[in-house]
């Protein structure tokens, strides 16, 4: 009978559990092996520092960001003051799995089938991967960290089957000697209908690796042929394909993280992926501390109204800037025209700052309220079409 068992052992997981048995609890971790989610790996200065990541795992530094248009026109903005770190998630889930069992948890590896009360208390049924056979853990208090489309929400908490996603996929490719196009301090961001008729597509320096892909929404939609003709674009057809991977990554919070009971989720299961840019790996940290805050009270009050405080606790903080994202996501990427005046806009130094502000910190800065009150007023003009398309 273990204090907490953290169902998945992705970023989310690995620091919830973590977070517990550094508090005392008895904690076990349930992961699946083998799996590798297709991530960028991009995590800002703010995570390196608040969840404790030493130099080594950062396969690139990223000082520069370029946007490009469905017409081919870019706009590079450099990151000031920092730079964006760059992971590869095979190495960097595992250090924290790692780290969770050096600081108590006990890892158990294998995959979550059902959840049932015969005695009240919570007992997990998975597949155990070490012995081949089907194996019970039993916990007080159960944390759901197993993804997007999580099979923890989908049987504990009403509604979580509803929740939108998108699907990414990329290519994990050997870095070129060669390749005009492609810079190994800048991650590019291209926004255009034919990689992803409704999110963009990516290229990501990974080091001596590269991550390319993209994320759509759209049933039908070829993410294979999209991200073929994007390494063309690039000039990296000829790269040395290593891996390639696919994920569901969900584009709205949850309404509802717990059960009222012994079960919250968190992370990707929760919904905690950033709109607009589809960051995932932040917000999951912080919602899986989150979650173990709350199931730390939980198990000292008795009291489950107290896992609520996990989706309080995440909104109040991140509320504003998903909201931000979210708008800004739902004005800008639903045509190519649209597309072509978001990235006109990203030439703004005003609007460079922000973002990047925002993003380093993790937070909307209000330190200069005349260039948010630029950024509204060109951001209404191209929205309204006050700006011409030949100024665009």
């Amino acid at each position: 009978m273990y204090d907490v068992l953290v169902i998945g052992g992705g970023p989310c997981g690995a620091t919830a559990a973590e977070d517990l048995a550094k508090l005392g609890y008895s904690v076990a971790l349930l992961d699946r092996p083998g799996k590798i989610k297709a991530c960028g790996g991009a995590i800002p200065p703010v995570l390196i520092q608040d969840f404790d990541i030493p130099d080594h795992l950062l396969c690139a530094k990223i000082d520069t960001a370029r946007m490009v248009s469905p017409k081919k026109r870019s706009v590079d903005i450099p990151i000031e003051n920092g730079f964006v770190g760059m992971v590869d998630r095979d190495i960097f889930d595992n250090f924290l799995r790692k780290r969770a069992e050096a600081n108590g948890v006990t890892l158990f590896r294998g995959t979550f089938e059902t959840l049932a009360r015969p005695t009240g208390t919570p007992e997990v049924t998975y597949f155990n991967h070490d012995s081949r056979e089907k194996d019970i853990i039993c916990a007080k208090m159960i944390i759901g960290a197993d993804g997007a489309r999580s099979k923890v929400g989908k049987s504990e908490i009403k509604g979580a089957e509803k929740i939108p996603y998108v699907i990414a996929y990329h290519e994990i490719i050997r870095a070129p000697k060669d390749a005009p196009a492609y810079q190994a301090h800048r991650c590019d961001v291209i926004y255009d209908g034919s990689v992803s008729p409704d999110f963009y597509g990516w290229v990501f320096p990974h080091g001596d690796t590269v991550s390319v892909g993209m994320g759509t929404g759209v049933d039908g939609f070829d993410l294979k042929k999209a991200t073929t003709a994007l390494r063309e674009t690039s000039g990296l057809s000829t790269c040395e394909t290593i891996r390639k991977e696919g994920a569901p990554i969900p584009l709205k919070p949850l309404k509802k993280w717990d059960n009222d009971k012994d079960v919250v989720l968190a992370g990707d299961a929760a919904g905690v992926v950033a709109p607009s840019s589809g960051e995932g790996i932040y917000y999951a940290m912080c919602s899986g501390r989150m979650a173990a805050k709350a199931v730390a009270e939980t198990l000292r009050t008795g009291q489950a109204k107290h896992l609520r405080n996990a989706r309080r606790a995440f909104i109040k903080q991140h509320g504003t800037v998903f909201r931000v994202l979210g708008a800004m996501q739902n004005a800008y990427y639903k045509t190519d025209s649209r597309r072509e005046r978001f990235v006109s806009l990203c030439h703004d130094v005003d609007v460079q700052t922000m973002t990047f502000e925002a993003y380093m910190n993790k937070k909307l800065t209000r330190a200069k309220p005349m260039a948010h009150l630029r950024i509204s007023f060109k951001n209404l003009a191209h929205l309204t079409g006050l700006v011409p398309e030949e100024f665009v």
